[in-house]
């Protein structure tokens, strides 16, 4: 049975933010807009995100590309997913039962965020590979093996949530359905398992790569600046600070990992505190599971904003889109007046 049509014996459907519930509409309002507003950005950002890559050479060069496209698709089918719940907030019936369609929908989220996050992981050991072993990087790390990573990373996050139908809720993604929200209980061991095997090592992997990283960074970037220094002394010029090149693209990308955490630290968070029946509540559950899944988004704007070559690849396919429109037009016009003129030609 639908979620939003079972509600409490008034009749009223159920709704996580009661506040937003309105008689006159018969549905959750505030959670169909949010749901639907993250859905519409979520989509059309990374549509663009995969477009650019597309039609940028330029950013295939790096080999953390493929890990930035991975991130874009499995953000890409999360604004998809979510036409679950819109769905069933508006009351569309749905063939499968409640129980199954949010069990599976939580496993699908679950699963693509746990991509994410162990591409982010992949990716700082990326950066941490080309600063630490520059010599031997192009050997060490290469496309096939790139690709491998990348369907590893796949099927251990289908793995890793597995156990979920049978060992507790992996977090609150489905608690739009009521029967995910009353009936599907979070297990303390399931999760600590998860912490085990995803988030404890995701997030330490990230912290030690990057501060290796920066510091390694800011060695190399005093020692070029002492050299640059004593020749510029010697030949009496004054010698300007450069920093560490491969540091700006190592900052575009601790940026998107440091809003990842920053956006889900919350939702991890309230997820040890209710599985350990510490605290719980419904408001909590789903504006923390909604702002971790906001990130979706977020990567796109980082990204956008902080890589110039992404920056030319969008403008790049801008233009490409404004001449294609014009090409129609023009088209369209001439269509048009050629039509006028055989249709003044038969009344002469």
């Amino acid at each position: 049975m639908n979620s939003s049509l079972v509600g409490n014996q008034s009749g009223r459907p159920f709704c996580l933010l009661a506040i937003s519930y309105l008689e006159t509409i018969n549905f959750c309002l505030l959670e169909v807009v949010i749901i639907v507003f993250l859905m519409v950005l979520i989509i059309s950002g990374n549509i663009i995100v995969i477009f650019v890559f597309h039609c940028a050479p330029l950013l295939n060069h790096h080999t953390t590309s493929y890990f930035i496209q991975t991130m874009a698709y499995a953000d890409l089918l999360v604004g998809v997913s979510c036409l679950v719940p819109s769905l069933s907030l508006l009351h569309y019936p749905i063939v499968l039962s409640e129980s199954l369609v949010c069990q599976i929908f939580g496993y699908v989220v679950s699963v693509l965020k746990s991509v994410s996050m162990a591409s982010l992981a992949c990716i700082s050991i990326d950066r941490y590979i080309a600063i630490t072993k520059p010599l031997t990087y192009n050997t060490l790390v290469t496309p096939w093996r790139l690709r491998i990573c990348i369907l590893i990373i796949w099927l251990y996050s289908c793995l890793v949530f597995l156990p979920s139908f049978h060992w507790g809720k992996p977090g609150y993604h489905g608690d739009v359905f009521q029967w995910c929200a009353n009936s599907w209980n979070t297990d303390p061991y399931f999760t600590l398992f998860i912490v085990v095997m995803l988030y404890a090592p995701a997030a330490f992997i990230v912290c030690f790569t990057y501060f290796n990283i920066f510091r390694i960074c800011q060695q190399h970037t005093k020692e070029i600046n002492e050299r640059r220094v004593r020749f510029s002394s010697q030949d009496g010029e004054a010698g300007e600070a450069q920093p560490c090149p491969d540091k700006r693209y190592a900052m575009v990308l601790f940026r998107i990992t440091s809003v990842f955490y920053i956006l889900w630290l919350p939702y991890i968070i309230y997820f040890l505190l209710e599985s350990s029946n510490v605290y719980s509540n419904r408001v909590a559950s789903f504006l923390t599971t909604w702002l971790a899944i906001s990130n979706s988004f977020c990567n796109c704007v980082i990204y956008s904003l902080s890589n110039s070559v992404f920056q030319k690849g969008l403008k790049r396919l801008s233009g490409a889109i404004c001449a294609s429109c014009a090409r129609q037009r023009v088209a369209k016009d001439s269509s048009t007046s050629r039509s006028k003129r055989s249709s003044n030609g038969c009344h002469v």
